[in-house]
């Protein structure tokens, strides 16, 4: 006797189906668009939960250039703010404020000049190089009562910068980091030509050749200086060290008599 047991079919064929894995929920980000102004950048984020729109305001520091030693460089609007002599000067006629000292950096010599009010002459020339170099020029715009640097900064004939600009750049550095303990400035002047024109200078006023070579890196100094006042000192570059409590002290300008305490 056979006994057969008849199922079925729906109960002999099961459907499997495959469950996707369990994902984490992911956060939705909102979408910035970012417009970018003089001092700030104003963004919109737009929440993808609610759909409102959220307004943002983000400060921005003020730009700059970063050279090898670290020194930050600010760009040229910075004179506004903390303006060379010239820029005093045009602003006020009255102005008698401290000196200003021309520097021509050379490779082993380097030429010095003094502004005062007015009158601008060349000072002396200066065969020092490194730390030496930037510790006599702080000892000599010490004397003269200068408060202020203005460096020759090297640059093409179609004004763009040599491989000798960053050298120049770094010594600056070093310079207004010096300069900054004791409130005076450093200032970048583009410097295409004084050479040539100190030469011709020297020529005009009848120096042997003699007397020409040992003082033409003086009278570059000088006609760098020139080119400073002559342009009301709107085209110098501020040297800005990058310690805050420097750049305060910059700010806030050399010590007068009644702020040192004994």
């Amino acid at each position: 006797m056979k006994l057969c047991l008849a199922f079925p079919r729906s109960k002999l064929k099961r459907k499997m189906t495959l469950q996707p894995p369990l994902r984490t929920p992911s956060v939705q980000r909102p979408t910035l668009h970012c417009q970018l102004l003089l001092s700030s950048v104003s963004a919109v984020a737009i929440s993808k939960g609610t759909g409102a729109p959220i307004s943002l305001q983000i400060a921005l520091a003020p730009s700059f250039s970063r050279t090898s030693n670290g020194i930050r460089i600010r760009a040229q609007s910075s004179n506004s703010e903390i303006p060379p002599n010239a820029v005093r000067r045009k602003q006020d006629p009255l102005w008698r404020g401290g000196f200003s000292l021309g520097v021509d950096l050379g490779l082993s010599r380097t030429g010095v000049a003094l502004s005062k009010g007015f009158s601008v002459r060349p000072l002396t020339v200066l065969q020092l190089r490194g730390q030496k170099l930037e510790l006599r020029l702080i000892e000599i715009a010490e004397k003269e009562e200068a408060d202020e640097f203005i460096i020759g900064l090297p640059k093409s004939a179609c004004g763009k910068e040599t491989p000798q600009s960053n050298k120049v750049r770094s010594i600056a550095g070093r310079i207004a980091v010096l300069a900054a303990e004791k409130g005076w400035r450093v200032y970048l002047q583009d410097e295409y030509g004084t050479s040539t024109e100190a030469m011709d200078r020297m020529i005009s006023m009848g120096l042997s050749k003699s007397a020409r070579q040992g003082r033409v890196d003086a009278y570059a100094a000088m006609m760098v200086l020139e080119r400073y006042f002559s342009m009301s000192g709107k085209a110098t570059e501020l040297v800005l060290p990058k310690q805050l409590e420097l750049q305060e002290k910059i700010r806030k300008g050399p010590l007068k008599d009644a702020d040192l305490t004994f």
